[in-house]
């Protein structure tokens, strides 16, 4: 063998020998079969501790934030009076919002999210190590891991809590519907004006529901979600509105993509720049009073104040916006506008409360509570603390026509009767002794008729004939009437003064339903409250008949008189109206309560002190003297009536049936009149024949005083005739 051969086997050998050595250093440690394993091994690893994991987390219940919700009060045609609850959100069902608004939320954050399994993986492991490397806070999560970090979770930016994302993302795509997450979503998403939902960012951002929402508006709602502060187009830089402007055209142009929107109908689409901001709704004002009432009422049909407060109630109230300004510019102009409660201790007593009734339908369409609930949250409205005084009496006038009573000298009771006016007259044919003093202790003559006695509200006459009709049958119809029962009501005759407690609402109620012909109405200020999982059962408002319709009419027509010729002049205008004044005891209280053929509306002031711990005198208040029923709330009803009523209401008759008089009982019998030798003041005013003062109307007969009138007068179901029971001398069996 040559050296040249010897020298190339050497260098084989050598070769060889190289190739059969084991690696020495740091390269045994990298070779490609050690890397492949140590890969495989870590993806096993990382795989098992992930299903480990999976069965380890659970899909928790919904954190504390996620399903708390605002109730949303609205006026009668749905514009929005009050938001109360701590988070801005009212849930609703991806069903009411179209298809093309709802896709704008997928365009937008995840085009695949029909398709996918819930999570991103490359997303999710970005952010993963954004987040473990301070890089912050990261996107590429679907729409159901941002469902599952606002519903179930939290908004840290946590490895622990993007890994408890990616799980239960997993875990809630198995479990939910695509369409239940996607509510899900956009129901739990803050979209900045402290809206959280869409159907706050709707009403925050362009002053709709989200049903009503554009198919552009909504691709702005959509691009918010990124940053909602940043995009907000009354805050944004002119850098934030270029972004937002830009992200909104992407939106649109992915639901081409996908689509979901026509192109040429995207093309004319022009970018719909939102509303400025206003605050929020709140419970200042008038709106206090309105919701506490809501409530209330909610509260009887079995909507427990613990229901209101958990959230998510639509409370749509009666409450018409137009009325309801017209009512606070009375208001404010017959009233606040000549106090200064703020220098003048007697001006801060007084306290104004109203409401106002639809007497066809039964809805409270005006409310007013006081001079703002922040300030005083005690409704004057609702309150039945103070007296509705004469207010009362057509409630007497009422209960003696349907009882078809009588005087103590056997007359029937109607509006051509006559009693004695005189101031202090002690009552006849009563175990407890009254004598009532007259306003301004005015005797009004030994004869008067009870049309007269009702136009200048004479208090002794009303005290007789309670005792005429009983106090016990009075409180009877009261009740019928709609009067609410408590302390207050004494069966003696000092209640025909109205001495019993209640509020505008309830003499609201008893005039609308004397303006309803005697069919029971029951004020109602909640149109509907829904909830997404029940609705409140509303009843009727309208009931059944609880006095003839004779005796609502004919009460209605006595009333007409104190309109036209009593103490209820000053509420008189350009409609048909009925109504009657009161001034309580101490002068602590002074109404008007009055109605046109469709409208009823009780107006009263209240003498409160200043600090509201008890009742004080109206006297040389809002004027010197007395604050009578007939001044200031007559004024504020006026205004108000005016300004309420259209045209058409305005030009409506009242449709009256007046209940003609009953026969009179046959002369007494000697004995009686050896015990009562005094003539009947019914048979003088008979002999006298005049007219009473009460009104006719196209389509009412006024009452006449002729005792015995043609079978065709007289009502359908007359009064007893002569085959009733004389009275005693101690007035003691007259039928009632």
């Amino acid at each position: 063998m040559g050296r040249a051969e010897e020298r190339r086997a050497r260098q084989r050998d050598a070769r060889r020998a190289k190739k059969g050595a084991k690696p020495t250093g740091i390269r045994r440690f990298f070779t490609w079969k050690k890397m492949l394993g140590t890969f495989l091994g870590v993806c096993l690893l990382g795989m098992g501790a992930f299903f480990v994991l999976y069965l380890m987390v659970p899909v928790p219940a919904a954190n504390a934030h996620a399903e708390m919700e605002s109730n949303v009060y609205k006026y009668s045609d749905g514009t929005i009076l009050a938001r109360t609850g701590e988070y801005n959100r009212e849930i609703i069902g991806l069903e009411k919002l179209s298809e093309e608004v709802r896709y704008t939320f997928v365009a937008a954050e995840n085009k695949s999210f029909y398709k996918d399994n819930g999570i991103d993986f490359k997303g999710t492991t970005r952010g993963l190590l954004n987040t473990l490397s301070g890089k912050g806070k990261q996107g590429g999560s679907t729409i159901t891991q941002q469902y599952v970090k606002n519903y179930y979770l939290n908004q840290d930016q946590t490895a622990t809590r993007k890994l408890k994302e990616l799980v239960i993302a997993l875990k809630v795509d198995q479990e939910k519907s695509k369409d239940d997450i996607l509510a899900g979503y956009i129901n739990t998403s803050y979209y900045g004006r402290g809206a959280y939902g869409v159907q706050a960012a709707a009403q925050a951002y362009y002053g709709v529901d989200a049903e009503k929402l554009s198919v552009q508006q909504a691709a702005y709602l959509a691009a918010l979600l990124q940053a909602p502060n940043q995009y907000d187009w009354a805050l944004a830089s002119e850098t934030g509105k270029k972004l937002v402007t830009d992200r909104w055209n992407y939106v649109l142009d992915n639901m081409v993509e996908m689509g979901k929107l026509d192109s040429a109908k995207r093309a004319g689409l022009t970018f719909p720049q939102p509303n400025p901001p206003k605050a929020a709704p709140g419970m200042g004002g008038q709106a206090g009073y309105l919701v506490e009432a809501a409530n209330a009422e909610l509260a009887r049909a079995g909507i427990s104040e613990q229901d209101i407060k958990a959230g998510g109630w639509t409370i749509t109230l009666n409450i018409e916006p137009k009325r309801q300004k017209a009512l606070e510019t009375a208001v404010d102009k017959e009233l606040e506008a000549k106090l200064d409660r703020k220098k003048d201790k007697k001006d801060a007593t007084v306290q104004a409360g109203a409401t106002s009734v639809d007497a066809q339908t039964g809805r409270i369409v005006a409310m007013y509570g006081g001079v703002g609930a922040t300030e005083h949250w005690l409704s004057n409205a609702t309150r039945r603390d103070y007296q509705p005084a004469s207010t009362f009496k057509p409630i007497v006038l009422a209960s003696a026509l349907e009882n078809e009573s009588r005087t103590q000298d056997g007359q029937p009771i109607n509006l051509n009767t006559v009693y004695d006016g005189t101031s202090k007259r002690p009552v006849v044919g009563s175990d407890t002794p009254f004598s009532p003093e007259n306003e301004d202790d005015r005797d009004h003559g030994k004869e008067i008729t009870v049309q007269k006695a009702t136009n200048s509200s004479v208090n002794s006459v009303y005290a007789q004939m309670i005792v005429d009709v009983g106090p016990g049958d009075t409180k009877d119809t009261a009740l019928d009437l709609g009067m609410k029962d408590g302390e207050g009501w004494p069966e003696r005759p000092a209640m025909s003064l109205g001495t019993m407690g209640a509020s505008t609402v309830d003499m609201a109620g008893v005039y609308a339903t004397l303006d309803n012909h005697g069919k029971k109405v029951t004020p109602t200020i909640v149109k509907s409250a829904e909830h997404r999982a029940r609705k409140a059962d509303r009843k009727d408002p309208i009931g059944e008949q609880v006095v003839s319709r004779g005796t609502a009419d004919t009460v209605t027509a006595a009333m007409e008189g104190v309109v036209k010729e009593g103490s209820g002049r000053q509420a008189g205008g350009n409609y048909d109206a009925a109504g009657k004044t009161g001034t309580s005891e101490n002068n602590r209280s002074a109404w008007f309560v009055g109605y046109t053929p469709k409208l009823v509306t009780a107006v009263a002031l209240f003498g409160e002190q200043s600090d509201g711990t008890g009742q004080v005198t109206l006297t040389d208040t809002i004027n010197q003297g007395r604050a009578n029923g007939g001044g200031v709330p007559a004024r504020i009803w006026k205004a108000y009536t005016s300004a309420a009523l259209n045209s058409a209401d305005a030009r409506m008759k009242f449709d009256l049936e007046v209940k003609e008089p009953a026969r009179p009982l046959p002369d007494p019998s000697p004995s009686q009149s050896e015990a009562d030798p005094s003539p009947s003041r019914s048979e003088e005013r008979r002999e006298e024949d005049e007219s009473p003062a009460a009104p006719s109307t196209s389509s009412s007969r006024p009452p006449t005083n002729d005792p015995s009138p043609s079978r065709s007068e007289v009502d359908p179901s007359p009064s007893t005739s002569s085959s009733g029971p004389p009275t005693s001398p101690s007035g003691a069996g007259v039928p009632r």
